[in-house]
């Protein structure tokens, strides 16, 4: 089924994450001659490619972190369309779902075909004649720490409301357990078509999360704040100003971020097993 693997460490991996890597990296030679990546790894039977020689050889990119190095491959590689596989080596880890304990016997169903390909889909924002895609959330903030912006929200030209707060987060299915479940949004099941409209810290008491198709156009307008400039920031990256007076368009970006899962995945055990959820507090309080 797959021929040419891709691999994307994390960042400064530590010398207990080398060892594990060539550990995993053993398993998969034992599918494939063809490992490939694009940074320098130091790790035997992995060959280094350009950019260019990567997306146009490779048909599973294999990341090994956790959710933010997924992350930083998908903007990295999301033109060549490759689907991501991803190992857990970090914290929660929603998208990178296979544990290292298990690599070898999930790496065998895959290349026999067993395995689920899930579709996530991306947010896009244009401003400034600038724009940005990402597969979590656009975060719109006042660049000011604990003060207010102004802006209004308008969903296929018609206004939904005016608020003050520090800022808006728009976010994706795939971005519902991430930074805006932090913020109080709703967690969504990803393979529903939606955003998750959901207000930071806002002057109005009846205020809530707002959940709508991303088939929908959508216009934010920002009208004051403490600065000069809002910010605009996706999947946790680098901050963009946006002057005041400007508006932001958010739509669904035409592709589409494409994510291999082992064949038994099943979102709510996730929930519950990184979330907490049906947690006996009772046992845990006597422990």
């Amino acid at each position: 089924m797959f021929k040419n693997i891709g691999i994307v460490l994390k960042n400064s991996p530590t010398s207990g994450d080398s060892s594990v890597l060539n550990k995993l990296i053993k398993v998969l030679s034992s599918k494939t001659e063809n490992i490939f990546s694009i940074d320098d790894v130091n790790i035997d039977r992995v060959r280094t490619l350009n950019i260019e020689e990567f997306n146009d050889l490779v048909d599973l990119i294999i990341v090994f972190g956790g959710d933010g190095t997924l992350l930083g491959a998908a903007r990295k590689f999301i033109n060549s369309q490759t689907p991501i596989l991803g190992i857990n080596m970090g914290t929660v880890g929603f998208l990178t779902d296979v544990n290292i304990e298990n690599f070898e016997s999930v790496v065998k169903d895959i290349f026999e075909g067993n395995y689920i390909l899930e579709e996530r889909s991306l947010v896009k924002a244009k401003f400034a004649e600038q724009e940005v895609f990402g597969l979590n959330e656009v975060l719109i903030h006042s660049g000011s720490y604990a003060q207010l912006m102004r802006y209004r929200l308008l969903i296929d030209d018609k206004t939904v409301y005016e608020q003050r707060s520090d800022g808006l987060i728009v976010a994706t299915p795939t971005g519902s357990t991430a930074y805006a479940l932090s913020a109080g949004g709703s967690i969504i099941h990803p393979e529903l078509s939606v955003w998750n409209i959901i207000p930071m810290m806002s002057q109005s008491l009846s205020s809530r999360p707002l959940v709508v198709s991303n088939m929908k156009s959508m216009e934010i307008q920002l009208i004051e704040g403490p600065l000069d400039h809002a910010m605009v920031c996706v999947d946790g990256q680098e901050d963009i100003p946006i002057q005041y007076n400007e508006s932001i368009y958010i739509s669904k970006k035409d592709s589409s971020l494409k994510i291999i899962h082992p064949s038994n995945n099943d979102f709510y055990e996730a929930c519950r097993e990184k979330l907490g959820w049906s947690l006996d507090i009772t046992a845990k309080k006597n422990r």
